[in-house]
């Protein structure tokens, strides 16, 4: 997006970490496709004002979905009075299944949107395990404690004297699936045995 001249050497005044989230997008859908393999319209939850993060995760899923011979449903909420509205849009097309798009907007209110799914009897992906904590039905992304603490490791650098721009941006590599089985009861589901193999954490 800019901020820096190139991950090595960042330059300016700025370094960080990057999570890989809309690099996760095509897999998340994959994964959602494999558990509800019978859809052939999965709903997509996108933020119209999020242009970075929106734009890049649309094209990835775009491309995902005509791979795997679904189609894509774009719903858009920039607000959480939008949901309600995403919700019924959802049920009216008979959309087998919803992708939360990795904006901070749904992370921040994804109590909002489990519940929302749950009564909606909607299969959803996340991105966040906390949202699979929550009682999301299953998830696939970053583990947030690796940046966290890579995060909490630069800032201690820094103030011991060190200059941004001689700290290289990080990525984070570790990615992990996360499956509720009690939200599969739920809604009837039942995880395909090899979904279950491949999962790094399994809440019951």
């Amino acid at each position: 997006v800019g901020l820096v001249d190139s991950l090595n050497r960042p330059r300016g005044n700025l370094t960080g970490i990057s999570a890989l989230l809309t690099a996760t997008a095509a897999k998340r859908l994959e994964l959602l496709h494999e558990l509800v393999p019978a859809a052939t319209l999965i709903a997509y939850l996108d933020n119209p004002i999020n242009p970075v993060g929106a734009e890049a995760e649309t094209r990835e899923l775009q491309v995902a979905a005509r791979a795997l011979g679904v189609q894509l449903l774009t719903l858009n909420a920039s607000d959480t009075s939008e949901f309600d509205a995403a919700f019924a849009t959802l049920v009216r097309e008979r959309a087998g299944g919803l992708l939360v798009g990795q904006d901070p907007l749904f992370n921040s209110h994804s109590d909002r949107l489990i519940a929302l799914a749950a009564r909606h009897a909607v299969p959803a992906i996340y991105w966040s395990r906390e949202a699979t904590a929550a009682g999301g039905l299953m998830s696939y992304g970053t583990d947030l404690r690796d940046p966290r603490r890579l995060a909490g490791v630069y800032a201690g650098r820094i103030l011991k004297g060190e200059k941004p721009a001689d700290l290289p941006v990080q990525q984070v590599t570790k990615i992990e699936l996360v499956i509720n089985i009690k939200t599969a009861k739920t809604l009837g589901l039942t995880f395909p045995r090899n979904l279950l193999a491949r999962a790094d954490a399994i809440i019951e």
